[in-house]
C-alpha cells in the first residue's frame, strides 16, 4: 500500500447514527449498573477466591488502547501468577507478525487453578463493568488491544480504534481464544464497518450462548 491509500484509508471515519450511539450508551450504563449491584456479594468470594489460591492482588490493572488510541485503565479479575503481566509484555515487545500471532496459549503454565475457572466461564471480565460506567468500554466493542500491539497497526487496522472497546464482541462469538490476531482483527474490522444498535444487539444474545457453552475460553 503505497503512502497516498495509506493516508486515505487511515483518515476514513465512520459515521453512526446519533440516536444509536445515543441508545448504546444508555443500554451500557443501566446493564453495568444493575450487574454491579446484583454480583456484589458473588464479588467478594471471587476476591476471596483468588486470594486464597496465590499471591496477588485480586484485580488486575493494566494499560489498554481505546477510542481513537487513548490508553486507559482496563481492569480484570487476576487469573494468573504475579508478575505474569512482565512476562507478557516482553513476549509482546517481540511481535513482528500481527496476522498468525495467537495471544493466549490453551495450556499456559502461569494462569492460576481460580484463574482456569474464571476463564472458562468468562467471569474475569467482570470487572470490566467499572470500565464501561466510566465510559471507556462498552458492552460490545472490539476488545482493548494492548499498547504493543496496537503499535504495530497498519493504517487499515487502526480503523478498530473508531470505537469503543467492548467486553464482547464479533470474534468472542466466533472462536474466541482459538483465533490468530489476524482473525480476531478481520471480524472487529467488520464490526466497526457495519456497526448498529441492532447488531449490537444480536452479538449480546449470542454471548449469552457462547459463554455458557465454554467453547474457544482458556
Amino acid at each position: 500500500m503505497n503512502q497516498r491509500s495509506s493516508a486515505s484509508v487511515e483518515s476514513l471515519r465512520f459515521t453512526y447514527p446519533q440516536w444509536q450511539l445515543a441508545l448504546k450508551r444508555v443500554l451500557d450504563f443501566l446493564v453495568a449498573l444493575c450487574l454491579l449491584v446484583l454480583i456484589s456479594p458473588f464479588w467478594l468470594l471471587i476476591v476471596l477466591w483468588i486470594r486464597s489460591d496465590s499471591e496477588g492482588p485480586a484485580i488486575f490493572t493494566q494499560t489498554r488502547v481505546g477510542l481513537e488510541g487513548k490508553p486507559y485503565t482496563i481492569y480484570k479479575f487476576r487469573t494468573m501468577v504475579r508478575n505474569a503481566d512482565a512476562m507478557i509484555k516482553e513476549k509482546l515487545e517481540q511481535v513482528k507478525d500481527l496476522e498468525g500471532f495467537v495471544f493466549q496459549e490453551k495450556d499456559d503454565p502461569r494462569i492460576t487453578r481460580s484463574g482456569r475457572f474464571l476463564r472458562k466461564t468468562s467471569l474475569d471480565e467482570l470487572p470490566q463493568l467499572l470500565n464501561i460506567l466510566i465510559g471507556n468500554m462498552s458492552l460490545v466493542g472490539p476488545r482493548p488491544e494492548v499498547p504493543e500491539i496496537a503499535k504495530l497497526y497498519t493504517p487499515e487496522q487502526r480503523q478498530r480504534l473508531n470505537v469503543l472497546p467492548g467486553v464482547t464482541g464479533l470474534a468472542q462469538i466466533n472462536g474466541r481464544s482459538e483465533l490468530t490476531l489476524g482473525e480476531t482483527m478481520s471480524y472487529d474490522l467488520e464490526y466497526v464497518r457495519t456497526w448498529s444498535f441492532w447488531l449490537d444487539l444480536k452479538i449480546l444474545w449470542q454471548t449469552v450462548f457462547v459463554v455458557f457453552s465454554g467453547k474457544g475460553a482458556y
